[in-house]
């Protein structure tokens, strides 16, 4: 399956234990999970900035993220196509690369549910969609 992961859900693995994280070793062992320099750059920002995540292991978290994933730029889409403009490159990298699901806890793309072809689930809904098809 191809995976778009938002930064929120890429963040809440790096700082808990529980769902996400669970979510995010799901992904990168079983699942192709892809991403654009702009989800990296925002999940560096928030966890060294806002959340002061020591910048070592904030390093380390990055370098995984680049190691595990494939990296593409987003596609153009339409504007106003979501409510919040900054979620437009999530629905551009899941376009350009024909995602399969973007995994989300942001309201403004839920509450799409799809876009195109791809499914956007949180990961609760991801995880539950996941083990129902084993």
């Amino acid at each position: 399956m191809r995976v778009v992961p938002d930064a929120n859900v890429i963040i809440a693995a790096a700082i808990s234990r529980g769902l996400c994280e669970a979510v995010m070793e799901l992904c990168i062992e079983d699942h192709g999970i892809f991403l654009c320099p702009a989800i990296l750059r925002e999940v560096r920002e928030k966890l060294s900035g806002k959340l002061k995540y020591p910048r070592k292991l904030t390093d380390e978290y990055i370098r995984t993220l680049r190691e595990s994933a494939q990296l593409h730029r987003p596609a153009s889409v339409e504007k106003g196509i979501c409510r919040d403009p900054d979620d437009e490159m999530i629905l551009g990298l899941a376009d350009r690369i024909q995602a399969d699901v973007i995994i989300s806890g942001d309201k403004d793309l839920l509450v799409l549910k799809r876009y195109k072809s791809t499914r956007i689930l949180t990961p609760r809904q991801f995880w539950e969609f996941c083990r129902t098809r084993e």
